[in-house]
C-alpha cells in the first residue's frame, strides 16, 4: 500500500484496474455469482502484481529459524485440537505447549543477547582471536 503514495504508481494502478474492469463488463449475466467473484478477484490481483510488483515479505528476526517454526506449528496444532474438542485434557495440553514455546523463545533471545555482549566485550578489549 505504501507504493500507492507515489503519484505515478497510483496512476499506473488506476489505469490497470480500469482496463481490467472494462474487460469484465463484457461477461454475460447468466454466470454463477461465485465464478463472477473469482473473475473480479483474479483481475484485481493481476493488476496489483503488474503495477505494484510482488509483495515484499516481512523479514524475520535473525534468531528465528526452522526450530522456531516447528514450535509454532506445534502450538498451532494444539490450539486446533483444543478448538475442535475443548476438553480439559486439550486445555492442559495447549497450556503446556504454550509454556514450552514461550520458554524456547525466551531462551533463544537470551542466548543471542549473551553472544552479542561477548562479541562487544572482545571487540572493546581488542581480543581478535575470540572475536
Amino acid at each position: 500500500m505504501r507504493k500507492l503514495h507515489k503519484p505515478e504508481v497510483r496512476e499506473q494502478y488506476q489505469i490497470e484496474i480500469t482496463n481490467r474492469f472494462e474487460a469484465l463488463e463484457n461477461l454475460n449475466d447468466d454466470e454463477d455469482v461465485d465464478r463472477t467473484w473469482e473473475n473480479i478477484k483474479e483481475n484485481i490481483q493481476t493488476a496489483t502484481k503488474q503495477s505494484l510488483g510482488p509483495h515484499e515479505l516481512k523479514q524475520n528476526k535473525p534468531w528465528f529459524d526452522e526450530e522456531c517454526l516447528g514450535f509454532l506449528d506445534q502450538r498451532k496444532r494444539a490450539k486446533m485440537q483444543w478448538t475442535q474438542d475443548p476438553s480439559q485434557s486439550n486445555v492442559d495440553n495447549l497450556n503446556n505447549v504454550r509454556r514450552e514455546v514461550n520458554r524456547h523463545f525466551r531462551n533463544k533471545k537470551a542466548y543471542l543477547r549473551a553472544k552479542i555482549e561477548e562479541l562487544e566485550t572482545n571487540s572493546k578489549i581488542q581480543n581478535i582471536r575470540d572475536l
